[in-house]
């Protein structure tokens, strides 16, 4: 019978740990925002576009969830703990243009497309900061990137002139 032995996991350095979260934070919060939001808009679009909108945003909410999940173990594996609880994204989700209540598709489209643009906006503050110290991180945030550009861009067509 052969004996397994465990090691303790090389501790991740600090200055690559404290950046990772202080980068992919703002995008793990930002994108559970959007999955919040994103199923508010899912669950009261209206119109003509109904069924195409009500189902790109469930592909939106469950893109933004895997993302802000392998942000979060990015920087759990690295070390550090991660805040994303309720109280702690309801700031960021407060800030939406997303309707309480039921919307015409047109409004819900360029409303989510606005909370895209602002996780957006922090993806690129991470994948630009990361550069320096973290290419793995870097990698995550770029291949969130391009989730979210890729979710934009399908939104964006059902409104693009």
């Amino acid at each position: 019978m052969s004996k397994t032995q465990t090691t303790a996991a090389t501790a991740a350095d600090p200055n690559t740990a404290a950046a990772a979260a202080q980068f992919l934070t703002p995008v793990v919060i930002g994108l559970q925002s959007l999955a919040v939001n994103g199923k508010q808009a899912h669950w009261n679009v209206r119109g003509a576009n109904f069924i195409a909108i009500h189902e790109l945003l469930d592909t939106i909410v469950g893109n933004a969830q895997n993302g802000a999940d392998t942000a979060a173990e990015r920087i759990v594996a690295l070390g550090l703990p991660v805040d994303a609880r309720v109280s702690t994204v309801a700031d960021k989700a407060s800030k939406t243009a997303v309707a309480a209540g039921f919307s015409q598709w047109d409004d819900t489209v360029r409303s989510v497309i606005s909370d895209m643009d602002a996780v957006i906006a922090d993806v690129k503050a991470a994948i630009d900061g990361l550069d320096e110290f973290d290419l793995t991180s870097q990698d995550v945030a770029i291949s969130i990137m391009q989730s979210l550009e890729k979710d934009r861009w399908f939104l964006f067509a059902h409104v693009a002139a």
